[in-house]
């Protein structure tokens, strides 16, 4: 079993930054792929960006970004800890759901939520216009 915890979430004003953070705890095996989704109120679920960890190092040439936040968000893990971060920068209204932290244990990349296979309880972040 895995365990996500995000945090980092709040409210900030339009254009402003944030950095969310996930820690896994329990029996992780490398290779794997964290990833964060966001869902807002009445909206599906969406991807926003993904890692691979296949060795002991985040593996920096195996990112993706969904399309909306391209050029803004970057993703990045932390070499000592099964611990990634989502930095999000020029934010606005439209980025205002939860944003969850998900793992797919697997080493092949997904963009698609059905195929991770451990989920956080997700962060809220509201950006005000």
């Amino acid at each position: 079993q895995v365990q996500l915890v995000e945090s980092g979430g709040g409210l900030v004003q339009a254009g402003g930054s944030l950095r969310l953070s996930c820690a896994a705890s329990g029996r992780i095996i490398i290779p794997y792929i964290m990833g964060w989704f966001r869902q807002a109120p009445g909206k599906e679920r969406e991807f926003v960006a993904a890692i691979t960890r296949a060795s002991i190092s985040w593996n920096s040439a195996l990112i993706g970004y969904g399309d909306s936040v391209k050029g803004r968000f970057t993703i990045s893990g932390d070499n000592a800890k099964n611990t990634v971060f989502l930095q999000m920068n020029s934010l606005k209204p439209e980025d205002t759901a939860v944003y969850y932290c998900a793992v797919r244990t697997s080493r092949y990349y997904s963009t698609e939520s059905g195929e991770y296979d451990y989920w956080g309880q997700g962060t809220q972040v509201t950006v005000s216009s």
